[in-house]
């Protein structure tokens, strides 16, 4: 039988809370580092029916530009979506007991609250409205297309000449 490999697949999406302030440090060699908690709600139902809603805590690292970007923009309750790979590391307390956890190492975070109408960035999900098209079709919007052939099908995707 040939040997079957399985795919070398670690992804993680999660949105949640953060707990608290993220902690923030250098390394010896001076790589920033954050450290946060987030706080991931599921609601489901149960066998009878109800509602429930559980949370999962779940720790989050953050290396290097992301971190100092951790730094500045979090907060305990900011909202956020973290993609990343989940790593595991084992250490020693100071008293001797053996411990280990299982964390997100980030490699994007997306700040998920409102910023100030003040800041730059603040136009980030605004876009410019699709212009409606009359009863009779949009011939203005047509004749601005050069050299893209009239179908009589454009599939509902505004898509026109595609051969299927």
């Amino acid at each position: 039988m040939a040997d079957l490999r399985m795919p070398d697949i670690n992804s993680v999406i999660i949105v949640g809370n953060l707990i608290k302030d993220p902690t923030f440090r250098t390394t010896t060699m001076g790589v920033p580092v954050a450290n946060f908690t987030i706080a991931s709600n599921r609601k489901f139902k149960d066998n009878s029916g109800s509602i429930k809603e559980d949370v999962c805590f779940i720790g989050v690292v953050a290396w290097y530009k992301l971190a100092e970007s951790c730094y500045e923009n979090l907060r305990k309750g900011s909202a956020v979506l973290v993609e990343g790979e989940l790593q595991s590391r084992s250490w020693k307390t100071e008293d001797g007991f053996n411990r280990s956890t299982v964390e997100i190492k980030a490699r994007r975070i997306q700040f998920l609250n409102h910023r100030d109408a003040h800041h730059e960035d603040a136009t980030l999900y605004e876009h410019e409205p699709i212009p409606e098209s009359s009863e009779h079709g949009d011939a203005s919007h047509d004749a601005d297309v050069p050299d893209q052939p009239k179908s009589d099908n454009d599939y509902g995707f505004g898509y026109r000449g595609i051969k299927v």
